[in-house]
């Protein structure tokens, strides 16, 4: 089976002939390797995609993410400035709102025009059309509740919560809206097969579970609803310790949950075994960055282990990678997969 098939095959819930495997997003680990910055990249889709295609020969992990690292662009897209650092993902410089008024006066359609976005999207077109058959190619973006957080600021979104609830849905409506403005091109053309969002304000490390299911779950369902209307699947990821709302992640309607390091991976075999997809869940700083090979090989091993023998399971790190992570540890990561026959 080629990585394409192998990772599709998880996402169904179905067991492939070995164990699949890929980073989340690596855009900060991707760029920095390839030799450029996140500012230069943004204004040539051509050498984006170049990059992509690149890094997919070298991680060789199942899924390759065209604009990871660039999910702020979507709410600067509306008005908001983007600040490029060094090194690491560019930061939104300030939220765009405050009140409903100011949501009112928000223009989706601007991002259609936004010179990011488009780069993004044309890398991802390019990108897919030279390794589409091998990989799934996905875009990546900020889940409901984050980029409604980016919006208004996360302090703000935080007390929002409690003080102003209808507010917080509506702009958590208005940000799931905009999601299915940044993806419809893309799943119109074929393009893309899977879309990938990234939820951390959502993480249990931050909101309850109450609050989850009033201001996350919501959105993530008619999103996730759309994308499959449309043909795609959905991978999800929320980070921090979400082990008291897994039961919760199959009513999302992603095809896969990837979940946080401090997750419980037994807990969550048992409860979305055979319900949804998971995947999971290598410390992306203690073991992939400041472990040895040899930690790599032993957390991979006992994570396959405890969920990943019976197929519908996805070996991942417990999030994004930092951008100095060793290849060498990459390099085992996916071999422990690959060489795991099921």
């Amino acid at each position: 089976m080629t990585p394409r098939e192998t990772i599709l095959k998880a996402f169904e819930g179905g067991k492939a002939d070995r164990v699949p495997a890929t980073l989340f997003g690596a855009g900060m680990w991707s760029i920095r390797n390839y030799g450029t910055t996140f500012k230069e990249l943004s204004e040539d889709a051509v050498r984006m995609s170049d990059m992509l295609v690149t890094m997919s020969d070298k991680l060789l992990c199942d899924i390759v993410y065209a604009g990871s690292g660039y999910n702020n662009c979507h709410a600067a897209a509306l008005g908001g400035s983007i600040k490029f650092r060094e090194i690491g993902a560019p930061d939104l410089e300030a939220s765009l709102i405050a009140t409903e008024e100011d949501l009112l006066k928000l223009d989706i359609s601007r991002i259609d025009n936004d010179r990011m976005i488009e780069t993004t999207r044309k890398a991802a077109k390019l990108a897919n059309a030279k390794i589409g058959n091998n990989y799934v190619m996905t875009l990546t973006a900020w889940g409901p509740f984050t980029l409604g957080a980016r919006l208004v600021g996360e302090e703000t979104m935080m007390k929002a919560t409690f003080k102003k609830p209808a507010f917080v849905e509506k702009v958590v409506d208005f940000a799931t809206s905009l999601l299915m403005r940044v993806f419809e091109p893309l799943l119109d053309d074929g393009t893309l097969e899977v879309v990938t969002l990234s939820d951390p304000t959502a993480s249990g490390d931050l909101i309850s579970k109450k609050q989850f299911e009033r201001f996350a779950l919501p959105y993530l369902k008619k999103f996730t609803d759309w994308a499959r209307a449309k043909g795609a699947h959905t991978l999800l990821h929320i980070c921090g310790n979400t082990t008291d709302r897994l039961d919760l992640f199959p009513a999302t309607g992603a095809s896969c949950i990837s979940l946080d390091h401090k997750t419980d991976i037994i807990k969550a075999r048992e409860l979305l075994h055979g319900k949804m997809c998971f995947g999971g869940n290598v410390d992306p700083v203690k073991i992939m960055l400041n472990g040895s090979v040899q930690d790599v090989e032993s957390s991979c091993r006992e994570i396959i282990r405890n969920a990943g023998v019976d197929g519908g399971f996805v070996l991942m790190p417990g999030c994004d990678i930092p951008p100095t992570v060793p290849y060498e540890n990459i390099q085992k990561f996916i071999q422990v997969a690959r060489e795991w026959k099921l």
